[in-house]
């Protein structure tokens, strides 16, 4: 993909950067297409062929916060940009999303810069498809049961998201309050092609579902293995700088994946405490991750066979899957005539 660029007479050449609204981006994120374009992106990062740093932040403790930078590039895909994302997880329950950033693009050949996305919107569904490629790639093969954790922006983008990787009949939606599990269910109704239902509780959620998708901010537990049917998936993407929401055994009793070993070991305030709790509590060492998911999909890592023992993708987050996001995002909106096109 070319720069979009104009030169005016007596002018160095001039750079039109398009801009994307949130609405805008929101568009052209099809989630099917999606789920392909993450599973190209973390396939290079498995194999090395993706340049992509840990990412740095910078805290607001006051506010259990942080500002955060992922670039990344993807030579599968020609992908090359940059995410700046805030966290602030007190924000969860009211009308300010706890995640808000902007993704920028940049040409691969020229190092120009393209485009200026939204990044709330790609934060969440890129996080929701990755979650939905594990399930495709993990969950057991007549999944009818989709627990979901949690009841924000990231619950509402793992329904929408996971329900197409199998048959499910039901959903059910948990949150600490019974009111938005209800308003969440209620839209989602009209949304999705199967039941959907508010239960009590966490517990009551992934008690027998085949599928439970965490996406809490919760600094407890909220995924205990005595809650689990034998051979469920669980997919956990909820953060939190003082706490997680998996306990240690489930995740010791897990085949665990994750997006890149390096990316959940990393040290606070990156990395998992899902999985570093475990790790200093000598449950687990960092061996018991057993696969990158993109390792399982380039098959360099045998897909486990359906079984009794829990499935448990861990994601923290990585700018591969934002880059991958952004760039599908913007060949459909070229493509389609769409966003703001402003001079640099």
């Amino acid at each position: 993909m070319r720069p979009l660029a104009r030169s005016r007479p007596g002018d160095a050449r001039i750079l039109a950067v398009l801009v994307l609204s949130r609405a805008e981006t929101e568009t052209f994120l099809d989630l099917d297409a999606l789920r392909r374009a993450v599973a190209v992106a973390m396939a290079d990062v498995s194999a090395g062929r993706a340049s992509m740093p840990e990412r740095i932040a910078a805290q607001v403790e006051e506010r259990d916060g942080l500002l955060a930078t992922m670039p990344a590039y993807l030579p599968g895909l020609g992908g090359l940009g940059a995410k700046l994302i805030s966290l602030f997880p007190h924000n969860a329950g009211g009308p300010t999303p706890t995640h808000q950033g902007v993704v920028i693009l940049f040409d691969a050949e020229t190092g120009s810069p393209l485009a200026l996305l939204d990044g709330t919107s790609i934060t969440a569904t890129r996080t929701a498809a990755g979650s939905a490629l594990s399930t495709e790639l993990l969950a057991p093969p007549g999944a009818t049961t989709l627990a979901i954790l949690g009841t924000g922006v990231q619950a509402r983008a793992h329904a929408l998201a996971v329900v197409r990787t199998r048959p499910f009949a039901e959903v059910r939606i948990a949150g600490r309050s019974r009111e938005r599990a209800e308003a969440l269910a209620d839209e989602l109704k009209t949304l999705l092609p199967c039941a959907v239902a508010a239960v009590a509780g966490y517990a009551e959620a992934s008690a027998g579902a085949d599928v439970v998708c965490a996406t809490t901010h919760s600094p407890d537990p909220v995924v205990f293995v005595s809650d689990l049917a034998p051979g469920a998936h669980v997919t956990s993407v909820g953060y939190n700088l003082a706490g997680r929401e998996i306990d240690s055994e489930t995740v010791a009793a897990a085949v665990l994946v994750v997006e890149s070993r390096a990316a959940v070991l990393a040290p606070p305030p990156s990395g998992s405490n899902d999985i570093r709790v475990p790790i200093e509590e000598g449950l687990i060492g960092p061996d018991h991750i057993y696969a990158e998911i993109g390792e399982l999909v380039s098959g360099t890592r045998p897909v486990p066979a359906p079984g009794e023992r829990i499935t448990l993708y861990k994601s923290v987050g990585v700018a591969a899957q934002d880059i991958a996001a952004a760039r599908l995002v913007l060949e459909q909106a070229i493509a389609a005539g769409a966003g703001t096109r402003v001079d640099l």
